[in-house]
């Protein structure tokens, strides 16, 4: 089945280009467009598509509020918010890290990486390229000094190393191949995380990672 698609921008030229890029692949729809944060809220609530491609800087709501309005810890059923950024925006990053974002796109990533995306954020699985989610926590963790958070339970041997992986920006068949663990393993593990760690999501992962540490040798 298509993947369904809204686009969050307020320029118009940008929002016809990454229509272009997304439906020029089989398995992407473009089914919404919306120029202010506002109408990325409204419609995405009516449409429920797979995925919601938002800009950070937009007017009446910026990224940061549209990711926490659609897919915040009030938000019964989230939807997957992948954010567009530019690299020096770190304090939209880190609000849009604890507003519930499942990934991150740079302006000048390219088309290749956008629809790796889209893709990733529609199968729940993982960010971006390891190098940019690196890059985008490294400089978040550095800035606002995250503080170490206690799991509500210990985390176990296996899941720190799920954790790591996490944090490095592997897939969870990248994973279940390193760890020689099954795919559905991969995914047991990540529920069991998350919940332990009070996140809802990879990023969410992998932001807790980082903050206390436990990124492994990058």
């Amino acid at each position: 089945m298509s993947i369904s698609v809204l686009l969050a921008d307020d320029q118009a030229l940008v929002r016809a280009s990454l229509r272009v890029i997304l439906e020029d692949q089989p398995d992407i729809s473009v089914v919404a467009e919306a120029a202010d944060g506002e109408e990325a809220v409204t419609l995405a609530r009516r449409l429920r598509p797979d995925v919601c491609l938002v800009d950070v800087q937009m007017p009446r709501l910026d990224g940061v509020e549209v990711t926490r309005a659609l897919a915040g810890p009030g938000v019964a059923c989230p939807l997957r918010v992948v954010v567009v950024t530019t690299f020096d925006l770190d304090e939209y990053v880190h609000g849009a890290l604890h507003g519930g974002a499942v990934g991150f796109v740079l302006k000048d990533a390219g088309p290749a990486l956008l629809v790796e995306a889209v893709r990733a954020a529609s199968a729940g699985d993982a960010l971006i390229s390891p190098s940019i989610t690196m890059r985008l926590l490294r400089h978040v963790t550095a800035r606002w000094g995250g503080t170490a958070r206690r799991p509500a339970q210990p985390l176990s041997e296996r899941e720190v190393e799920v954790v790591r992986a996490v944090a490095q920006g592997r897939t969870n068949q990248e994973i279940a191949a390193e760890l020689f663990i099954s795919l559905s393993t991969v995914k047991g593990h990540i529920s069991g995380i998350q919940a332990k760690l009070g996140v809802r999501n990879r990023v969410g992962i992998a932001s807790w990672a980082w903050e206390n540490g436990l990124t492994g040798t990058l």
